[in-house]
């Protein structure tokens, strides 16, 4: 075998070369834009609804902790005033008063519900009232109103206004604007000041928090607390179930209707022009979450707000987006 390198000749070869002008360009590498996957993650943990296995599940496994649990005190608090009266009797004691404060809470959380049914109450004898044009019926409902708002001072002088001039109003529509405006428009700006906290906290924290999944619990965490406190601000102030309830049924609503979707014009007013495709992708995710935020928390003041928004009194979400998140971060 020969040794040595190897010749060909090209000359007679007919084959085209390939041209480098001919290849096709190379795709550009654009990252997919911020999707505020935190709160979308959030979102459908609060508004996924268990099966009926999961509930028999967890109702058992709670009824058996709770009888095991029970048991078990029992057992221990005779046995130690057997052998020991007097510390038996303070263990006594100390049991007896465990259980009357968990049944304070328990009367606590369904007086939580009481007041969100009140609310809810409202909300639709007002509807109702609206569409049958029915005044008699809007005047209960501004009676009742009233009554819900009579110990707060931050509603005294809509309420005084509203008694002036609610006899001058002629139809259901009239009564009720006017005790919109007079006695919910100071809980409405309220209720879209901590709805702006919450955004910017949101924002804040899915920015900066590099953990995996804390951006998720940090989200979930603020809007529990966001929507806990305007359901406070409209009179509806709730325990820990009657808050995850109606965090359920907000996000629920939200994931129902598409709100939870994302555009360039979500974020339009805060940086203007296209600014998803401009954003870090850690940026443009704190903002996007803080954007879906304020779309709860305007879910919420819908859910929990005793009379429904008039025409043109709805909060814009776009203005709530403009002054949570304005102020942190800089026109684009």
């Amino acid at each position: 075998m020969a040794k040595g390198p190897v010749l060909f000749d090209l000359e007679e070869d007919t084959a085209p070369r390939p041209q480098v002008a001919a290849a096709p360009p190379v795709p550009d590498l654009v990252a997919a834009a911020p999707q505020g996957q935190a709160m979308q993650m959030a979102a459908s943990l609060a508004a996924r609804k268990p099966s009926r296995l999961v509930r028999l599940f967890w109702w058992l496994a709670t009824a058996l902790i709770g009888a095991v649990v029970s048991i078990a005190a029992w057992t221990f608090v005779a046995d130690l005033m057997a052998r020991y009266p007097l510390l038996g009797l303070v263990m006594a004691a100390l049991l007896v008063a465990f259980v009357l404060v968990l049944a304070l809470l328990g009367l606590r959380e369904m007086a939580a519900f009481g007041r969100l049914s009140r609310l809810d109450g409202l909300r639709h004898d007002a509807g109702e009232a609206l569409v049958q044009e029915d005044l008699a019926a809007a005047r209960k409902v501004t009676d009742r109103l009233v009554a819900l708002y009579k110990g707060r001072e931050d509603t005294r002088w809509g309420r005084e206004r509203l008694a002036e001039l609610r006899a001058d109003q002629l139809d259901a529509q009239g009564l009720l604007a006017l005790a919109e405006v007079e006695v919910l428009a100071p809980l409405d700006k309220a209720a879209s000041r901590e709805v702006e906290a919450a955004a910017r906290q949101v924002a804040t924290v899915t920015a900066l928090v590099p953990l995996a999944l804390a951006d998720v619990a940090a989200a979930l965490t603020s809007n529990l607390r966001m929507i806990r406190r305007v359901a406070e601000v409209y009179g509806g102030r709730s325990g820990f179930f009657g808050s995850w309830r109606l965090t359920r049924a907000v996000l629920s609503h939200m994931v129902a209707t598409g709100a939870v979707a994302v555009g360039d014009d979500l974020l339009e007013p805060v940086l203007g022009g296209t600014v998803l495709a401009k954003l870090s992708r850690r940026f443009g995710e704190g903002l996007v979450n803080g954007a879906l935020t304020a779309r709860v928390g305007v879910a919420a003041m819908e859910v929990c707000r005793p009379l429904p928004f008039g025409e043109g009194k709805r909060p814009k979400v776009r203005s709530i987006i403009k002054n949570a998140l304005g102020g942190l971060f800089g026109k684009g």
